[in-house]
């Protein structure tokens, strides 16, 4: 079986556009849908047609462009059940659990509340890619919108216990900011400074800071990091729940 392919750019200001192909179906699909244009100029220099719509919430940085793309290519629209009614030209409904097939390949649907209520992410076992939009960034996870820090941290858990080889694209390019805020909160990690002064480089010279794995986030990102006994002695929370001590990591990023 061919490997599938994908294309990165950037929408807006800092959303990353995703592209995902399979070169022996023809079938792509646009991860969420930021922008029209970004889109629809990534897809003709590759050559493909999109066909699938792959919406993880309905924030309107994520779905501003899916009824133009319905228009322009007839593509299918998949989205969370939880917020169908926000999505625009949603046609098939997905939750937590649920499988289907692209390319010749399952996407399991994992759902993780927390920066929205109902907020999914796309999985594909057999190629270990993650897709989380705004659930999970490089160094970061998503601001709560509309669920509480308890739920986010399950959230993050159930995206923990992947392949630690998973590769995981990421809904926005803050990774230089949450760089910056990351080492404030655990200090003592020298995988997480060498990491950091890694990507002032990458931005320095405009390189994307995506994708990450689920083992390099394990051990550098300090919101999948809220049980280390270093960070919590940073926190003065030595006595704390994970979930509590990750809540105060949040409002800290928050404020940063």
């Amino acid at each position: 079986m061919k490997s599938l392919q994908i294309e990165v750019f950037i929408c807006r200001s800092d959303n990353f556009g995703v592209l995902l192909h399979c070169p022996e179906t023809g079938e792509t699909a646009s991860i969420d849908a930021p922008e029209l244009d970004p889109i629809v100029k990534a897809a003709e220099k590759r050559g493909w047609t999109i066909t699938h719509v792959f919406t993880t919430h309905h924030h309107g940085d994520h779905v501003e462009g899916n009824l133009a793309l319905k228009e322009k290519y007839g593509c299918e629209i998949i989205g969370p059940r939880n917020e169908a009614a926000a999505i625009p030209g949603i046609d098939r409904t997905v939750g937590d659990g649920d499988e289907f097939t692209f390319g010749k390949r399952p996407v399991r649907v994992i759902e993780t509340p927390g920066h929205t209520a109902g907020h999914i992410c796309y999985y594909l076992p057999e190629d270990m890619i993650l897709f989380a939009a705004d659930t999970l960034f490089a160094l970061g996870c998503g601001r709560l919108f509309e669920r509480s820090a308890l739920d986010m941290w399950h959230s993050l858990q159930k995206l923990a216990e992947l392949p630690d080889e998973t590769i995981v694209y990421f809904g926005h390019e803050y990774t230089l900011s949450n760089a910056r805020f990351a080492v404030t909160i655990d200090p003592e990690n020298a995988r997480l400074r060498s990491r950091a002064e890694l990507i002032e480089m990458q931005r320095k010279r405009g390189d994307f800071t995506i994708p990450t794995t689920i083992g390099f986030e394990k051990e550098t990102n300090p919101f999948l990091r809220a049980g280390e006994p270093d960070i919590r002695r940073t926190l003065g929370m030595e006595g704390a729940t994970n979930d509590e001590v990750f809540a105060e990591i949040r409002k800290r990023k928050d404020t940063f």
